[in-house]
């Protein structure tokens, strides 16, 4: 049983008596306490990650503050290391040789996640003993789409990323090879970290904005119609898509959860499609990092008025930027709590103090 179950109730399009939150990105980034921990440890972000115990202190930083749910401090280009892909980061992601022909396409392999991403479990079981039954712990994964831009791109893709798009233009039938790939080894790392303990799942479509509707149809929404029939009734699942309004699409994904960007407006899409999925977000990054607290106090409010109380998990559009100040990330949370609670909210004092 999961004392704090909001978020839980919300995947369900239940009725909570607040407005559950969490932010992706929220282990890291802007956490005083995170960049101290990695200034005392000098391996790379790689090495980190497959830490357990570190990774797992990481993760439950965010519990202080008063999110939701904990999600394992991890990456989404972890599982491509046993395909025969490993990303290291120098700061950023990095591919010696990327897939660019079918024949690197052919070349990876599947495996077995459970004993080649051992460490992610060890992160879970971890983490779900120091909470002890308070929060839930989210689990993840990249989409197919996402990773496949990854890996052709060999880095970081951007806004641009020309080798993977031509690849997916000049080249469908091998495109959808790779995606096929990635598919079966989502489904089976999603499945492990169900096994070891998430609560709640969510894949993650970072470049989603980066392809037409046609395109997103064919190379995105059928692979996650595939993760999600293959995922059915065991957790939550929740899909991520980055800046796309596809509502209709992402309601019809299988996912029990669709996270929303600035680009949809959040009260219609609980108006068209909140009988069939709930909804997640939509605070922009970009106002978290940069806005007043006024400010942000009022994104929050008309967040949650617009998610209607019900059915909705308040999140951003995308991840905590790095440039944005603790304060303004822990002030998302206390301002959630005290829209959508009333005086109960404004009740727990300060969280960046390490007070209430």
């Amino acid at each position: 049983m999961i004392r704090n179950d909001l978020l839980l109730r919300a995947a369900k399009r239940q009725r909570t008596e607040r407005t559950p939150v969490w932010l992706m990105r929220q282990a890291g980034r802007s956490d005083p306490q995170y960049h101290a921990l990695r200034n005392g440890d000098n391996r790379p972000l790689e090495t980190i990650f497959r830490d357990p115990v570190l990774a797992a202190r990481i993760s439950l930083l965010p519990k202080r503050w008063g999110v939701d749910a904990i999600i394992i401090f991890q990456d989404i280009l972890t599982p491509l290391a046993p395909m025969g892909a490993e990303f290291v980061f120098r700061p950023g992601p990095v591919l010696a040789s990327p897939v660019r022909t079918p024949d690197d396409v052919e070349a990876l392999r599947s495996f077995d996640p459970t004993t080649e991403l051992g460490f992610v479990a060890k992160t879970i079981r971890i983490v779900r003993t120091a909470l002890d039954g308070s929060l839930p712990i989210l689990g993840f994964a990249g989409a197919p789409l996402t990773l496949a831009c990854f890996l052709i791109e060999g880095k970081s893709p951007g806004s641009d990323p020309q080798r993977a798009l031509s690849f997916m233009r000049d080249d469908p039938a091998g495109f959808h090879q790779l995606l096929e790939k990635l598919t079966d080894m989502t489904v089976d790392y999603l499945a492990m970290q169900i096994d070891a303990g998430a609560d709640a799942v969510q894949v993650f479509e970072s470049l989603a904005n980066l392809v037409t509707r046609s395109e997103y149809e064919e190379f995105a929404h059928r692979y996650h119609k595939e993760i999600f029939s293959r995922l059915a009734h065991r957790v939550p699942t929740l899909l991520f898509v980055k800046d796309q309004p596809f509502v209709d699409l992402m309601a019809a994904s299988g996912a029990d959860v669709v996270s929303v960007g600035t680009c949809v407006d959040l009260a219609e899409a609980q108006r068209n499609f909140g009988d069939r999925v709930a909804f997640q977000g939509n605070i922009d990054n970009r106002l978290i990092a940069k806005g007043s607290f006024d400010e942000i106090d009022e994104a929050v409010r008309r967040c949650v008025e617009a998610g209607g109380r019900h059915g909705h998990i308040l999140n951003m559009n995308h991840g905590v930027l790095p440039d944005t100040p603790f304060e303004n990330v822990v002030r998302v949370v206390e301002a959630t709590r005290k829209a959508s609670a009333g005086s109960n909210g404004s009740s727990r004092g300060s969280m960046v103090n390490g007070h209430g």
